[in-house]
């Protein structure tokens, strides 16, 4: 060790300074004084250890020439810094910061030395330096575009995606305004929005809601792109960061995926209008094979009525036509068997036999006359003057010899308003209901004809004291050919009510029957009528 006076301070300060402090003896080519700090940095257990060390240098990388050589250019000097890599007793090595100072002790030459130990330091060079380079790794190699603007709005920084999508070469983009790439964003208010931003900065994506952003290259053309917009601070400086995206095939995908989804639309419209049609050409066809099929029930049931119809008229015809035709023959045979003058009377009661037979064939056939007439749509209502008193008693003339004996007809006629109606189709309806009033009802009995006027209304009934007519068999009175079956041995063909029916609609009226069995019919017409000519 150097033997020489000592400053105590001095000898306090090497001695508790926390980094290597050693005084390094030039001629002898080592240490020859080393703070505890110093020799536990190298790995020596002690001072004096370092002392003894067999092996007199400490950097790994240089020889004995470099290491001689190293030691006059500080001693020239007088001073000199390195960064360095030293060996530790282990052989372990580690980075180091070296401050030599030349000086002189008592007419010899020493080095004071300072080593701090920078291996943490290089630690985090070493980690800074992979995170640059991965930083510029994914930066350059990134599949999107990347762009730091600084708050004015200049571009410091462009990856290679960027550069490609706009087609600039490398460098170009440095110091461009980010104006000349997104000319048209949102408006061309970059300076209202960048100062916004700016004044409140965050994660946000650039144009939401103002439609498509569409980037221009250094060629002039044009293409679509969405913008990201992130940012961070350096140095209390802010930068914002845009991470573009060419939505070029995301937006041709879109359109296609539209006009794929319109096509589908279209089919589907197409098909729900054939299905639609099919759907209506089914629903007209079921309904004309429904209305085939009601039209068919309607044939078929008209076909059952009309044999049912030609069952009852040739049961009726045989049975109305053969009695009046035997009276006819009977009485013609009879007439031949009184020749003489004498027997006239005779005769004539024969003559008259025939008369009423033929009359009665001739009314028969003027009822199927009628109903062929009302069926065809021959016959019309004609309103005329009427006189009603005059026509019930022409009505009552008509059904005299009808009469059995004791029977009487009563009139009850008010006096009434001049009315027009047809008295022709009045008369037969007014004939054929005393005449089936006097057929059904026994001797002795009375028929009485009421007649009203009022509002406009002609009200006509005839009540008789007949046989009546049971409820099932009143729900078939109009029907063509059809007999209650309490009348069935009564002469009738069946067709006077119907006539009555038709008669009634032609003239606007309506019928109305109240019977009971054994206790007489009566039948109540209603007729509107006019107090003047129709013009």
């Amino acid at each position: 060790m150097l033997e020489a006076n000592h400053n105590p301070l001095i000898d306090i300060l090497f001695e508790q300074a926390r980094e290597f402090v050693g005084l390094y003896d030039v001629a002898k080519g080592w240490f020859v004084r080393v703070n505890p700090a110093g020799y536990r940095l190298l790995g020596y257990p002690s001072a004096q250890a370092l002392y003894d060390a067999p092996i007199r240098s400490l950097q790994v990388q240089l020889s004995p020439a470099e290491n001689a050589a190293l030691r006059e250019q500080i001693a020239r000097t007088g001073h000199y810094e390195l960064e360095t890599e030293l060996r530790r007793y282990s052989d372990q090595t580690f980075w180091s910061h070296v401050e030599t100072t030349s000086l002189e002790l008592d007419g010899q030459s020493y080095f004071l030395v300072r080593i701090a130990d920078t291996n943490p330091l290089h630690a985090v060079e070493r980690d800074l330096a992979q995170s640059v380079e991965r930083f510029e790794a994914v930066f350059a190699h990134a599949t999107i575009g990347i762009i730091v603007c600084d708050q004015q709005g200049s571009i410091v920084l462009a990856n290679g995606k960027s550069r490609e999508l706009f087609g600039y070469a490398e460098a170009e983009l440095l110091g461009q305004r980010i104006e000349v790439l997104v000319p048209n964003a949102t408006g061309r208010h970059h300076q209202q929005l960048r100062e916004s931003f700016n004044a409140r900065p965050s994660v946000r994506v650039m144009g939401a809601h103002r439609g498509t952003l569409e980037g221009l290259r250094q060629d002039g053309s044009v293409f679509p792109l969405e913008i990201s917009l992130s940012y961070f601070r350096l140095d209390e400086e802010l930068f914002v960061v845009a991470y573009i995206i060419d939505v070029t095939f995301k937006r041709e995908a879109e359109q296609e995926l539209i006009a794929q989804r319109q096509r589908v639309e279209r089919l589907n419209a197409d098909l729900e209008r054939k299905v639609a049609d099919r759907t209506h050409a089914l629903m007209t066809t079921l309904e004309q094979l429904e209305q085939r099929q009601r039209e068919l029930a309607l044939a078929l049931a008209a076909e059952q009525e009309l044999g049912e119809l030609k069952s009852r008229f040739v049961s009726m015809a045989s049975h109305e036509f053969r009695t009046p035709l035997t009276a006819v023959l009977t009485s013609a045979t009879l007439i031949e068997k009184y020749p003489a003058a004498e027997q006239q009377p005779q005769r004539q009661r024969h003559l008259d036999r025939i008369r009423v037979s033929v009359k009665h064939l001739t009314d028969i056939l003027e009822e199927f006359l009628s109903v062929g007439k009302i069926e065809e749509g021959r016959i019309a209502a004609r309103p005329a003057l009427l006189e009603l008193p005059t026509l019930v008693e022409e009505a009552v003339a008509d059904v005299q010899g009808l009469r059995k004996p004791g029977q009487r007809i009563e009139q009850d006629l008010p006096a009434g308003p001049p009315m027009w109606l047809d008295t022709s189709l009045l008369r037969k309806v007014l004939v054929n209901l005393l005449s089936n009033a006097l057929k059904y009802s026994g001797e002795h009995t009375v028929v009485v004809v009421r007649a009203a006027c009022q509002a406009g209304q002609l009200t006509l009934q005839v009540q008789d004291q007949g046989v009546g007519i049971s409820a099932e068999d009143q729900q078939h009175l109009f029907e063509r050919f059809f007999r209650a079956r309490n009348a069935t041995n009564i002469p009738g063909t069946g067709l006077g009510l119907y006539i009555i029916g038709k008669y009634l609609e032609l003239m606007g009226g309506t019928i109305d029957l109240r019977s009971e069995l054994h206790m007489g019919t009566t039948i109540t017409l209603t007729i509107p009528y006019e107090n003047h000519p129709a013009d």
